[in-house]
């Protein structure tokens, strides 16, 4: 594994970053800042792989907690969350812009995506791209709630990851709501995998399928 460090910044009042940064060589390096789902933080397996492989391309990566996990170390973000957990994406951005002349990317996986999304949504040229994995477009079983009133508003061009048995948005889903966004998109489709997206199966292959799928989409 390469060598990553803790990272802290406190510039934004309320909205810390805490998280572990992957520092690329070379000071106009890329940089993604790439947070977790729901019920995980930024240790989690999927994030330490795809950082390390995006790391070892030469792009740094940023795996930050969201405000919600900060301030509880476990449980689902609470009512009321959204809204500080996308400043805290902001934060980081921020904090990546002072380190780095190259361009910033924010991603994350299921609700850390949907806040990404939200923020780029609300904030167009705050970040180049997005990686989008496993965007949970509705509930399980509730395809009547889906979680695209943003789309129609996201001018950033956004590679979305999915798996190809994820109950949070099927293929055809996917494919459907996409549509509704202005900006360039793409979607990656894993077979058999859900909405963990990385398994024993595909672990091997994964971290450096996204990897190339995302540098090809982040040429154009």
């Amino acid at each position: 594994m390469a060598d990553c460090e803790e990272f802290k910044d406190d510039s934004v009042k309320d909205a810390p970053v805490r998280g572990f940064l992957h520092r690329a060589a070379g000071a106009d390096a890329d940089c993604l800042v790439l947070t977790h789902g729901a019920g995980a933080n930024c240790q989690t397996p999927l994030l330490k792989a795809l950082a390390e492989a995006f790391c070892t391309a030469g792009i740094t990566v940023l795996r930050c907690d969201l405000p919600f996990r900060q301030a509880r170390p476990h449980g689902p973000p609470v009512r009321g969350s959204a809204e500080k957990d996308q400043e805290g994406l902001r934060a980081a951005v921020t904090a990546m812009r002072r380190k780095s002349a190259g361009r910033i990317f924010l991603g994350g996986h299921s609700y850390g995506g949907r806040q990404a999304s939200t923020l780029a949504a609300a904030s167009p040229g705050l970040v180049e791209r997005l990686l989008l994995l496993s965007y949970p477009l509705h509930p399980p079983k509730r395809p009547e709630q889906m979680r695209t009133t943003h789309f129609p508003s996201l001018q950033t061009p956004a590679l979305f990851v999915s798996g190809e048995r994820d109950g949070f948005g099927s293929k055809a889903e996917m494919d459907a709501a996409l549509k509704l966004i202005p900006a360039k998109t793409d979607l990656l489709i894993f077979p058999t995998a859900g909405h963990e997206l990385m398994t024993a199966k595909n672990r091997s292959e994964l971290p450096g399928r996204v990897l190339e799928s995302f540098l090809t989409f982040q040429q154009g």
